[in-house]
């Protein structure tokens, strides 16, 4: 284990050109996933912290599509995300090093001005219309993102097809599966999103405020899809607060179908949990399906 901090400490000071010295590390939540540490420099005049995830060193590709998500966020200068500092692998661990950011309490400013600056990351569009240029993962699970030009057939085929496939693998049981699919097209008729960048996995858990105030979002399954994806997440497991919406909608108004849609998108989410953890999560699948072919 020593080996694998000494090495991390050395990537950190080549891709920062700072010698790092690692005078303390401890274990933090990181979610379900990885395993997270935040790792501590006290050795200069100034304490210099990172947050470091780890998982087996197969997964190293799903660390690098994170810290391209996060770069290809960044580079709208609209919301913030943490900064990836390098990613790699050494004896049998994957590992990525980002910027350490101070969380705080967030208030009605704060969660106007995620409201604001969301929006404003939801307006930058690709040309190449939906996906990404490489695919990424949702969780663990893959995710997707050859590039496409109609919404309805990426989301119909890439994120409800291809988690319905998966789960048909792990055994999971969907009797109406083939009828929702069929039926995605009516459920999204006369519907024609732009493309926009999205963080993809945008729940309650992936969104926070720093001590300073500044709303950031963080761990993205990041591509180009429908903005309405994250709106439906941020109210999938714990609505973030009115005051969101509100400065959202102000910012870039929100069309008068996104909550039937709602459901729709958050079954992706739903699957993607089943896929992950098993459990209850089929008959909550199997529910939504149903009220959306009633």
């Amino acid at each position: 284990m020593l080996t694998l901090w000494n090495h991390i400490a050395d990537h950190i000071s080549q891709a920062t050109g700072k010698p790092f010295q690692m005078s303390d590390r401890r274990s933090v939540g990181g979610g379900s996933v990885n395993q997270a540490y935040k790792v501590i420099d006290e050795s200069g005049s100034q304490t210099r912290c990172y947050f470091v995830k780890l998982n087996d060193a197969g997964r190293v590709s799903m660390f690098e599509a994170e810290a391209l998500g996060l770069r290809e966020m960044a580079a709208t200068e609209t919301i913030r995300v943490p900064r990836p500092v390098c990613w790699g692998t050494v004896e049998y661990s994957a590992y990525i090093v980002l910027e350490w950011l101070d969380i705080g309490r967030g208030n009605t400013a704060s969660w106007q001005a995620m409201g604001h600056h969301l929006a404003a990351m939801h307006k930058i569009s690709s040309p190449q219309g939906f996906g990404w240029n490489q695919n990424n993962t949702i969780g663990f699970i893959p995710q997707v993102n050859p590039w496409t030009d109609n919404w309805v057939t990426f989301f119909r085929d890439q994120r409800l097809g291809y988690q319905l496939k998966l789960a048909r693998r792990k055994g999971g049981h969907f009797p109406k599966q083939n009828e929702l699919l069929q039926a995605v097209p009516n459920l999204l008729a006369d519907y024609f999103p732009q493309s926009s960048l999205v963080h993809g996995d945008l729940w309650s858990g992936n969104a926070a405020v720093t001590q300073a105030g500044e709303p950031i979002i963080f761990d993205p399954a990041t591509y180009y899809g429908d903005r309405e994806v994250d709106l439906a997440m941020s109210e999938l497991f714990g609505r973030f607060p009115r005051e969101f919406y509100q400065a959202y909608d102000a910012a870039f108004p929100i069309d008068p179908g996104y909550a039937k849609r709602v459901p729709l998108y958050n079954l992706y989410h739903i699957l993607n949990h089943f896929n992950q953890f098993g459990g209850g999560y089929e008959s909550q699948a199997n529910s939504m399906i149903q009220q959306l072919l009633a």
